[in-house]
């Protein structure tokens, strides 16, 4: 069987906007947009994935405790050296790292999903500096 390779072109932008949206359903689509997965010609060892813009990120809805309960671990690597905070206080200080943790869990480890993670722009706000770009609105349910 031969390997098919498939030439790289120009990525498209996709504008999403999280206001009022669940940050894990928000996460689901950017991720399958960084993969390439909407694409007719997917590979998962190749690099095809889109660039995605998230604005509005700090207006996300959390419901029931999860403000108070989910908690985000940080670890150095030294004894004694874990770190955490609450959803709550990651949303108050850094909004754009709820959505951006987020889609890190559900891309792939290594080289290949660090590339991806780098088209994701995550704002707090409704400003970008992307529109050159065009980016086509998406929108999740």
């Amino acid at each position: 069987m031969r390997t098919v390779f498939i030439p790289k072109e120009q990525p498209r932008w996709y504008l999403v906007d999280a206001t009022d949206r669940s940050p894990g359903r928000i996460a689901t689509e950017i991720a399958r947009r960084l993969r390439g997965k909407h694409r007719v010609d997917y590979a998962p060892g190749v690099d095809l994935g889109d660039c995605v813009v998230v604005v509005n990120a700090g207006k996300i809805r959390i419901t029931g405790n999860k403000g108070t309960n989910k908690v985000y671990y940080r670890h150095s690597g030294y004894p004694g050296a874990l770190k955490t905070r609450t959803l709550q206080e990651v949303l108050a200080r850094r909004p754009q790292d709820v959505i951006m943790m987020a889609v890190k869990g559900m891309l792939p480890r290594g080289p290949l999903g660090r590339r991806m993670l780098r088209r994701l722009k995550v704002y707090a706000d409704a400003q970008h500096p992307h529109q050159g770009q065009r980016p086509e609105e998406i929108r999740i349910a």
